[in-house]
């Protein structure tokens, strides 16, 4: 069964940076969107953006302007590229790969602590 596994979270400073990446381990034919979704303590699960196979991107207003999703579809791996973080961006980020079949995979979740 394919799992995805995310790195690159850590701590920063305010106004820092962070690039987050997810990967599927083995190749994801079938698949239509990848996207990544933050849960902060107390909080609901909530969409940070997404990208589908030809390109199309959505973002919450939240990160609009400072975050950037990517994908390279061979290795079924979507990154986003984090700018001018906030507090507030604290939250454990998760990412998620839709199918045309339906079918959801997450992966384990990374933290990303912004705290001066």
């Amino acid at each position: 069964q394919v799992q995805l596994v995310e790195s690159g979270g850590g701590s920063v400073q305010p106004g820092g940076s962070l690039r987050l990446s997810c990967a599927a381990t083995a190749y994801v034919s079938n698949f239509y969107t990848m996207g990544w979704f933050r849960q902060a303590p107390g909080k609901q699960r909530d969409l940070v953006a997404t990208i589908t196979k030809g390109g199309s991107t959505m973002y919450s207003d939240l990160v609009k302007g400072r975050f950037t999703i990517t994908m390279d579809t061979a290795k079924s791996t979507v990154y986003l590229q984090m700018n001018s973080l906030k507090a507030e961006d604290t939250a454990v980020y998760y990412c998620k790969m839709t199918r045309y079949t339906g079918l959801d995979s997450w992966g384990q979740g990374t933290q990303v602590t912004v705290s001066s």
